[in-house]
């Protein structure tokens, strides 16, 4: 009897337990199937909690934010700018994404799973209204006129210390087109946010790396060092990058050279360092100094050729030293371009003295220009031409041989004068004095003949005024020469 009660309680308890046993397999089945179709129920998707919802109602958890979308355009200085979801009537588009988290759960893991949460992120992938959002887009404050900024091309400009590219502004114009793109993307990715770059705005044409602006600056360079250091004895002249900029003419993209201002720099340099004609300070052998101009001796600068070599140096675009092209040279360099050798003429004491390297090589009594005839001798600072053994004299009304010709000033020289039986000095010049010749006794002509060199200077000069108007006189350009046709223009007597 008790045997048959403990096998009923055995078979009972034996009952429950496999009853357990399946109601629990029951459950999970049941569990595992639900899960096929619904989230675990610690999931959150985009921080949304869908546990326990199918793929219908966790979609349209997600697409809550929808209305409330907000998308930020950085601009590319970081300023924010905004499009709204209202404005442009977005609506959540599901792309799977939602399916697929749903698709990718375990579902018969349920049991662990009631432990764990789920965290995933989905993309809020939308559709808007195209006519809209391009509204938006150029309603945007950075698309108003007043707060657009055009760029501007880098430029060549001439500062205070020289030429220097000024650089393009980039200015802050938004290409419309570019940034609805990004915007309709990002919208259509349900992006919080977009950035925009260099490519979404209007470029300045030129930048200071553009070729046309690099070779311009490089142009202007290679003029600027081509800077000439002149050699002129006892100055110090130098064409420098300050004067050469002074030169230039930028125009665009290219730059030249402008020729009046270079010639005008000409004209300066030969008015500073020309002593053709100069008046001069001259010490005499008498010991006082006498001022004297005229002439053709000295310095000339070849003011064309100058101003051509001056614009081949510059081409060239490399620094130089040299001299100035001359068309004339004196017979030394220097301040002092008389120096030591030369023939000083006194046609008032009527004497002359030539000198060589500071010594006395010869002096004498001479007879010059006839003044009562108006054959003054031309004065000023001439050079001696030429030399002529034996030569002979022509004029108008004479013929004479002489043994020793060295003119100075025009047909003027000095020469020998055995017509004069000795005599020279005193005042005989003033009434029987030559045609505008020299006359010196045979062994002074002689002497200075052997001796003295074409080019050596001649000074001659008067102590008191005189009026010269005699052609020789003009075509030397001598000191005192005066116009006759002008002085009868003045009113004033013709001597």
């Amino acid at each position: 009897m008790r045997r048959r009660k403990r096998r009923r309680k055995l078979k009972i308890i034996i009952g429950s337990v496999s009853g357990v046993i399946l109601l629990l397999a029951a459950i999970y089945v049941a569990m595992g199937f639900y899960f096929s179709s619904h989230f675990f129920f610690r999931t959150k998707i985009n921080g949304w909690k869908v546990g326990g919802m199918d793929l219908s109602g966790a979609e349209e958890k997600v697409g809550d934010g929808v209305e409330d979308y907000l998308l930020t355009v950085f601009d590319r200085d970081g300023e924010k700018h905004h499009v709204y979801g209202a404005d442009i009537e977005c609506s959540y588009v599901p792309d799977g994404s939602v399916e697929q988290l749903l698709k990718e759960q375990e579902p018969f893991q349920w049991p662990v799973m009631l432990f764990h949460t789920r965290e995933a992120e989905v993309p809020i992938t939308m559709e808007y209204h195209e006519e809209l959002i391009s509204k938006a887009v150029s309603a945007l404050d950075c698309f108003r006129k007043e707060n657009i900024t055009e760029p501007e091309s880098a430029r060549v400009e001439l500062g205070d210390d020289g030429y220097y590219i000024e650089p393009e502004v980039p200015g802050n114009h938004m290409i419309y087109e570019n940034v609805l793109a990004k915007v309709q993307k990002a919208v259509s990715a349900g992006d919080t946010s977009v950035e925009l770059t260099d490519e979404d705005y209007m470029e300045a044409e030129y930048t200071s790396k553009s070729k046309e602006i690099t070779q311009l600056m490089d142009q202007i360079n290679s003029y600027e060092n081509a800077e000439i250091d002149y050699k002129i004895k006892d100055y110090e002249e130098k064409l420098d990058k300050k004067q050469i900029r002074e030169f230039l003419q930028v125009d665009g993209f290219s730059v030249s050279l402008n020729e009046e201002k270079i010639e005008s720099y000409v004209q300066a340099l030969a008015s500073k360092y020309n002593t053709y004609a100069d008046v001069r300070s001259f010490k005499t052998s008498s010991g006082d100094t006498v001022e004297i101009g005229g002439g053709d001796y000295g310095w000339i600068v070849n003011k064309p050729k100058e101003a051509e070599q001056i614009k081949a140096d510059l081409e060239a675009g490399k620094p130089v030293k040299r001299e100035p092209v001359y068309s004339q040279r004196p017979f030394v360099e220097g301040k002092d371009d008389i120096g030591d050798t030369y023939v000083e003429i006194d046609y008032t004491k009527q004497h002359m003295w030539y000198y060589e390297n500071g010594k006395l090589v010869v002096e004498s009594d001479v007879v010059t220009g006839n003044i009562s005839r108006n054959n003054g001798s031309p004065d000023g600072v001439f050079k001696i031409v030429y030399k002529d053994s034996p030569a002979v004299l022509k004029g108008e009304d004479y013929e004479s041989d002489v043994t020793y010709f060295m003119p100075f000033a025009y047909n003027v020289g000095i020469h020998d004068a055995s017509w004069r039986n000795g005599k020279f000095g005193g005042e005989i010049y003033k009434t029987s004095g030559s045609h505008g010749c020299i006359n010196a006794p045979l062994e002074v002509a002689q002497k200075i003949f052997e001796k003295i060199k074409v080019g050596t200077p001649v000074i001659a000069f008067y102590r008191e005024p005189v009026e010269l108007s005699a052609e020789n006189a003009k075509i030397s350009n001598a000191y005192s020469y005066v116009d006759p046709e002008k002085k009868a223009e003045e009113g004033k007597p013709v001597t």
